[in-house]
């Protein structure tokens, strides 16, 4: 993933879908994947996510640096709102054992 803001606005969108839903094993392994996009990619050392009414902050630390991204909640939760909506069509299936 050639961006650092793509691979956040990609890993917070999945993150955002896969707290709501702990069950979602696709959800969950998914944001696994981006988060070590993250770290391997982009050698993001660590995350901390924050939100407000409109906005979502994810502050990360970058090779010892600090950046600030902003993303609005609507543009994030669009995934989500669309599962809440047609739930029918994003049925989880457990992990076979």
């Amino acid at each position: 993933m050639k961006s650092l803001q793509d691979a956040i606005y990609n890993w917070l969108t999945i993150k955002i879908v896969s707290d709501a839903r702990p069950e979602d094993t696709a959800a969950k392994e998914t944001t696994e994947l981006f988060e070590q996009i993250l770290a391997e990619e982009h050698n993001v050392e660590s995350k901390e996510l924050k939100r407000d009414a409109l906005m979502y902050y994810v502050n990360v630390v970058q090779e010892g640096d600090s950046k600030e991204y902003r993303f609005p909640r609507d543009l994030i939760e669009v995934m989500l709102d669309q599962i809440r909506q047609e739930p029918d069509k994003y049925v989880n299936y457990p992990e076979e054992e």
